[in-house]
């Protein structure tokens, strides 16, 4: 091997020797290489101390019951969080991968809060929905998501994000599909109507709040940069509190993610 290789060291070696533009040519071309491997080890290792996945959404969501669900696999009585809660959660793959979870409070004047709060250490989000109130609730749920999503941080660390559509077990809940659809639609009119506000001095000083998906073009989730997905799911279960959790895609996706 070491007599096949030597040859071309040889010729390195010679080429870096001469002034010619050949040996620029490939003193430029090993340092791109290696810029670009620095580069890519820094994003790696930037993304490997981001343990903690988000549990986000409006109060009543059913974010706190999912938490504890995944945690001990038992069924318990919650209220309205005024707090976060964390613990490590251990995900079902063949690495015995650890993350954080981490349950942010859904209260309107909290919520952004908690958000700036931790939002750095987000490996991941799982924004959580209320499956039977969404319809009534839609405008309020887009909204939050909008500010998620229009985040710096967020927008430049571009986590994986789920949208995890709750409450299944109910017959009148709305299915991942129709909300992912009534999702966008609304996020596009919030996108148009905030584009068309006024903008304050601090924030033209600033460049202003990022522009939500494509311009000109009507959003879709497919248009960020970070991956989103949408699953159907039950902390509840359809067999009730003596029961299991439905929610064997949330599952796989953690597992995906870790």
């Amino acid at each position: 091997m070491a007599g096949t290789v030597e040859p071309y060291l040889d010729s390195l070696r010679r080429e870096l020797q001469s002034p010619g533009p050949a040996a620029l040519s490939v003193l430029l071309a090993l340092l791109v290489v290696a810029l670009t491997f620095l580069l890519w080890r820094l994003a790696q290792g930037a993304r490997s101390t981001r343990r903690a996945v988000l549990l986000l959404g409006l109060c009543d969501a059913g974010k706190t019951l999912l938490f504890a669900r995944l945690l001990t696999g038992r069924y318990r009585d919650t209220q309205t969080s005024i707090t976060d809660s964390s613990a490590v959660y251990r995900v079902s793959n063949d690495k015995g991968t650890n993350v954080t979870l981490i349950d942010l409070p859904g209260h309107e004047s909290l919520r952004l809060q908690f958000l700036e709060r931790f939002k750095a250490a987000a490996r991941a989000i799982v924004f959580v929905v209320d499956s039977v109130a969404f319809q009534r609730e839609v405008k309020d749920v887009a909204e939050f998501l909008y500010q998620v999503l229009v985040d710096s941080t967020v927008l430049k660390n571009a986590p994986p994000l789920l949208i995890a559509c709750n409450k299944q077990d109910v017959t009148m809940a709305k299915s991942a599909k129709l909300i992912q659809q009534q999702l966008e639609k609304e996020l596009n009119t919030l996108r148009v109507t905030r584009s068309a506000a006024p903008t304050s001095l601090d924030a033209s000083a600033t460049g202003g709040p990022a522009q939500l998906g494509k311009k000109g073009k009507d959003f879709d989730f497919s248009q960020l940069p970070m991956k989103v997905e949408f699953v159907e799911c039950s902390a509840r279960g359809s067999k009730g509190e003596e029961g299991d959790a439905d929610f064997e895609d949330l599952e796989k996706w953690l597992a995906k993610i870790a």
